[in-house]
């Protein structure tokens, strides 16, 4: 009977599901359903087509390996309320600018700049414009998959709702490794959103690893949403966004 009592404890703890409620984050991501994505290449006869076909031979696979990397950052398991985006259009443009994501669930689309590729290139070679690809794509990305605040009105009215979106983006691109250190400066403030609210965001997982993904969720539980209300979901009511900015600068000027 000993044994058998053993042996039952034994397989609880091995089991790791919800059903017993021991760890309901392992999930495997095995069965994230992965959108279609819709290549069209609108600037064939660029220099930029030339040098992005070269470093990029499958952009498909790449595109896909880039959104496990956003869907591994921002959320748990496929269990959590993520977007089911079922249709990714991705062209690759003769205009200026770099990219840009438009469109919502379940159909988004992603436009990037071979001009941009071509400075990249001038600036650092193949690895310089890998390293922008890959970054840029994440960027866009997470613009496709983060949860977006609610009660707090839209993108093009209101400033908090602007740098949640863009400094999240920014945030997640800088936990994968796709800005450069050296970017992050003293100064500004946490509402500029990008860069400014992204490494600040991105400096605050020292705090807790799973920051980003609370942040994320905070945007589904706090309404109306808030920077310091998102900050206190996922850290706790003994920290405000003022204080710990504060202490954001002070790292930064060491």
């Amino acid at each position: 009977m000993k044994h058998f009592f053993l042996a039952f404890t034994l397989l609880l703890f091995s089991c790791g599901t919800t059903e017993f409620g021991l760890d309901k984050k392992v999930t495997s991501w095995d069965s994230f359903i992965y959108p279609v994505v819709n290549f069209v290449n609108n600037a064939e006869h660029t220099a930029g087509w030339t040098i992005y076909n070269r470093i990029v031979p499958n952009p498909e696979v790449l595109i896909n390996e880039s959104i496990l990397g956003v869907v591994k950052t921002l959320y748990w398991s496929i269990a959590d309320s993520i977007p089911s985006i079922r249709n990714i259009n991705y062209s690759f443009d003769d205009i200026d600018g770099i990219s840009a994501k438009g469109g919502s669930v379940p159909e988004i689309g992603i436009f990037y700049s071979s001009r941009w590729v071509e400075q990249s290139a001038k600036n650092g070679g193949d690895d310089k414009v890998l390293y922008e690809t890959e970054g840029v794509l994440y960027h866009e990305l997470v613009h496709g998959y983060q949860l977006e605040p609610q009660g707090i009105g839209s993108y093009g009215t209101s400033k908090v709702f602007f740098a949640y979106i863009e400094g999240m983006a920014d945030a997640v691109r800088a936990h994968n490794g796709y800005f450069p250190t050296q970017n992050r400066k003293a100064g500004g403030h946490w509402m500029d959103g990008y860069q400014t609210t992204g490494f600040f965001l991105q400096w605050l997982t020292t705090k807790d690893g799973d920051f980003l993904k609370k942040f994320n969720k905070s945007a589904l539980e706090i309404v109306p949403w808030s920077f310091n209300g998102a900050i206190q979901y996922a850290l706790g009511n003994e920290y405000t966004i003022d204080s710990l900015w504060d202490e954001y600068q002070l790292f930064l000027k060491q």
